[in-house]
């Protein structure tokens, strides 16, 4: 539908924490549209609804393109395995700077979809790493708070580097 501006860090936004979504509705199902659109301009493989301004506890994650993507609202980790995996993660945020990050290697998330029913799902590999990222967003916790001060401080100079060019 249409291209949303995307909110970049450090704007205080991203450190909010969203509202649960009461109202499952045609509007609802617009902003997830504009999500996807403006998820894939970035591009990205994840989104969330503060990422463009809007306080609401709604993800959309696309791994692969030309896949279905994945819709949640008002998602959250219910369970985490014991394992750890690395990975890099970026956000569309702070485009073009990534950093290697760990978390649970397999997690259980509970949320809702555009209809507002419930549902369960487990999840592994990068799209555990995508779950817990985007929950993280929702919950005000922006990605580079998950690293060491050095590898944040760093991250933050590269990106400020990038936005002078």
């Amino acid at each position: 539908m249409a291209l949303r501006q995307i909110v970049r860090y450090p704007d205080p936004r991203l450190r909010q924490r969203a509202e649960a979504i009461s109202v499952f509705d045609d509007a609802l199902r617009a902003l997830t549209t504009d999500l996807l659109d403006t998820m894939l301009a970035a591009p990205g493989v994840g989104i969330t609804a503060p990422h463009v301004g809007v306080l609401a506890r709604l993800v959309v994650i696309q791994i692969e393109p030309g896949t279905e993507p994945r819709i949640y609202a008002n998602p959250q980790v219910v369970w985490s395995s014991p394992e750890i995996i690395r990975h890099v993660e970026g956000s569309v945020s702070m485009p073009g700077v990534t950093e290697e990050l760990e978390r649970p290697a397999r997690v259980r998330v509970s949320y809702r979809d555009l209809d507002g029913i419930e549902h369960e799902e487990e999840a592994e590999g990068f799209l555990a790493v995508c779950l817990q990222h985007e929950i993280d967003q929702l919950d005000g916790i922006f990605w580079i708070d998950r690293l060491s001060r050095l590898k944040r401080d760093r991250v933050i100079k590269r990106f400020e580097k990038l936005q002078r060019r």
